[in-house]
């Protein structure tokens, strides 16, 4: 094997190896929600809320919800109405404003 043929092989190697260690790990680069539903779901079965917002790993603005029996997460339609009440009482209780 020439020495040119060594450094070049060499080179790509350390380069695939940056490459490798500077991907972010566990980051997913697609959109969570396939589909989205717009059927009301009571708050009081809501135990989570989870917000994407859009970016390079989706067009859309996603909102999953984590149900409080069985944990199902459910993708919903951030433009329905209720979702957006839920949103709005969902942050105002984590700031604590009442």
């Amino acid at each position: 094997m020439s020495s040119t043929l060594s450094l070049t092989l060499l080179l790509m190697l350390t380069g695939c190896a940056y490459l490798i260690n500077a991907a972010p790990l566990g980051v997913e680069l697609r959109c969570k929600c396939v589909k989205t539903i717009s059927d009301f779901i009571p708050p009081r079965q809501i135990a989570n809320l989870i917000i994407t917002q859009e970016g390079p790993h989706c067009s859309n603005t996603e909102v999953i919800i984590t149900l409080k029996n069985g944990g199902k997460e459910i993708c919903v339609n951030p433009e329905v109405k209720w979702v957006q009440r839920v949103i709005t009482t969902f942050l105002h209780s984590a700031k604590g404003i009442q």
